[in-house]
């Protein structure tokens, strides 16, 4: 990607790392480049660190704001969020909601993408730590202990607590919400920069914060940055979307400064305290320790000062601490320089071979020629069993769901017994589709019974009769949450989950048939591979006269892969 002229955002962009690589991307002299940052005051520092380096003809500016919540929560502190009972059930909302145009414009990602637009973005946020460390485990005790007790109130509170602390619907939103705003925007190219949770170290890390060994609050930060890796995979095996990299690195980054002064911790001064050998509490075996009544020791007036290492997202070592964490077979380190020169080279389309999404790609195993030749084999000995049981068609089962994959097939299947051939329905008038469907569907009870047996209700041709019977195993989203009927929400379901008799989506399965028949007759007996469609290459089913019959499972499989846009990018 050439960065001349070009809009890029930075996320995370006030830290040591994204320092770096703003100031790599300010060497190719780009339109603008956006500094992402939680607080004005990160941001202005970032800021006053690189105007010397931008040249002539590039803005500069700042985004300040946390891109995890809503716009109008964006300058929430932790302390904030963990106080606010009406942030928390807002972050829950837009966390297990269903994902909508609520919830995407009312985030403040959304807010930047909109304005600035981004060709490139490089994510230097460590979202796995911001992610994690909102520490469940610790929500998880507060909560049994608060059963035990009966405290109605403070359990209210401490559920919304732990609801918002779910991590996993977190990271799963974010990326959700990341990849939308990117598609609306026109992005071209998303670096992340992510972590390896443990500096490059094993199960044997040594650099907990006093929990077990090894700790579970930091084995959730590498547990999240493994399904962050997973998920950046997938989205860059998605169609029509922005090239998707990763760098990972593992060991500790340093260091943005080496300074003499006070010691801070979450942007406070450490405050040096003492407690005199006399108020020494004494440990009689038996007794309930309690900190806030045991521990006698006082503040002295003054804070911890002393020559520290400042390593950005990583917080002040001493020279001891950098000196233990940097040795040879510790977790050593890596400069912000290297990790902005592997970016900036995989931007630019060089290989670093540093891209994990990269190296997942070429690790994996794909589909192969064996299964695609057994394929065929597997196909013909269901249709021969299928032939042996004609009373027990097998249509689907929604056990590999969605649901609509089995509506879909449902639908297929009902087109091919009234119809049978793709001309046929091409060419049928919608209404009386429906009528004939719903004709069968009346008369033939086994038929009704296979597709509401396995959850997929049957809307009738009015669009306001709808078959459907109480099943055991209740877990379609119509059978568990109450809804209210409208239109809006008929059209909603029917889409995704109930066979639809109505005449407006016979039309559509006209359409379908018409573009299918069309493809298929695409290309001439001698034409070469560029002119033989992929409906083509599956020897789609057609009968004596050699017209394409209704094939309900290369139908559904093709609905999702174009009209549903789910096509397979890579193998």
């Amino acid at each position: 990607m050439d960065l001349y002229g070009k809009r890029c955002l930075l996320l995370g962009g006030a830290g040591q790392v994204g320092q770096a690589v703003a100031r790599r991307l300010l060497e190719r002299r780009p339109a603008r480049v956006v500094i992402g940052a939680l607080s004005a005051e990160e941001a202005e520092e970032a800021c006053a660190a690189l105007r010397p380096h931008v040249p002539e003809g590039t803005e500069l500016s700042t985004v300040v704001g946390n891109v995890f919540l809503r716009t109008e929560h964006k300058d929430a502190s932790p302390q904030e969020i963990l106080r606010s009972t009406a942030i928390q059930e807002a972050m829950i909302e837009d966390v297990l909601g269903r994902m909508d145009e609520t919830i995407l414009e009312g985030s403040f990602l959304y807010e930047v993408f909109r304005e600035h637009r981004p060709e490139l973005v490089v994510d230097a946020i460590n979202t796995a730590t911001a992610v994690a460390y909102q520490n469940i485990y610790r929500s998880g005790a507060e909560l049994r202990e608060l059963i035990r007790r009966g405290d109605s109130q403070a359990l209210r509170d401490a559920v919304l607590r732990l609801l918002a602390t779910l991590s996993v619907p977190q990271l799963i939103r974010h990326v959700q919400l990341l990849w939308e705003c990117m598609l609306r925007a026109g992005t071209r190219m998303y670096v992340k920069i992510g972590t390896s949770g443990t500096g490059g170290m094993g199960l044997n890390i040594p650099y907990t914060h006093g929990e077990e060994r090894p700790s579970r609050v930091l084995l959730s930060k590498s547990a999240l940055a493994g399904a962050h890796t997973m998920l950046l995979f997938l989205a860059a095996r998605t169609p029509g979307g922005p090239v998707v990299k990763e760098l990972k690195p593992s060991a500790l980054i340093a260091w943005k400064a080496i300074r003499f002064g006070e010691i801070r911790v979450r942007r406070r001064p450490v405050a040096l305290v003492d407690c005199p050998p006399a108020q020494a509490v004494v440990l009689e075996d038996g007794m309930t320790f309690e900190y806030a009544r045991h521990a006698r020791g006082r503040p002295v007036g003054e804070v911890l000062r002393a020559p520290y290492v400042d390593t950005g997202e990583n917080g002040v070592f001493s020279a001891e601490e950098f000196k233990a964490i940097t040795m040879l077979n510790q977790m050593e380190y890596i400069t912000p320089e290297e990790i902005a020169e592997a970016t900036l080279w995989e931007i630019e389309g060089r290989n670093t071979g540093a891209d994990v999404v990269v190296a997942l790609d070429g690790a994996i195993l794909g589909p192969t020629y064996r299964a695609g030749a057994l394929r065929e084999e597997a196909l013909a000995r269901l249709e021969a069993l299928a032939a042996q049981h004609p009373e027990h068609p097998g249509i689907a089962f929604e056990i590999l769901g969605p649901p609509r994959l089995s509506k879909l097939l449902f639908e297929a299947y009902l087109l091919k017994r009234e119809l049978r051939t793709l001309h046929a329905v091409a060419t049928a008038e919608p209404a009386a589709m429906s009528a004939a469907l719903e004709h069968r569907v009346c008369a033939e009870p086994q038929l009704r019974q296979l597709a509401l047996s396995v959850g997929i209700p049957i809307l009738l041709a009015d669009g306001r009769r709808l078959l459907c019977a109480r099943r055991e195993i209740a877990d379609k989203e119509w059978e568990t949450t109450p809804w209210r009927t409208s239109p809006e929400t008929i059209d909603r379901l029917s889409e995704r989950q109930w066979i639809d008799l109505r005449p407006q989506n016979m039309a559509r399965w006209q359409r379908r048939a018409a573009t299918v028949l069309a493809l298929l007759q695409a290309s001439r007996p001698e034409a070469g591979s560029f002119e033989t469609t992929d409906l083509q290459a599956q020897r789609w089913p057609r009968d004596a006269a050699g017209e394409p019959l209704v094939d309900p499972g290369h139908l559904a499989g093709w609905i999702f892969s174009e009209e549903d846009r789910g096509r397979r990018m890579k193998r």
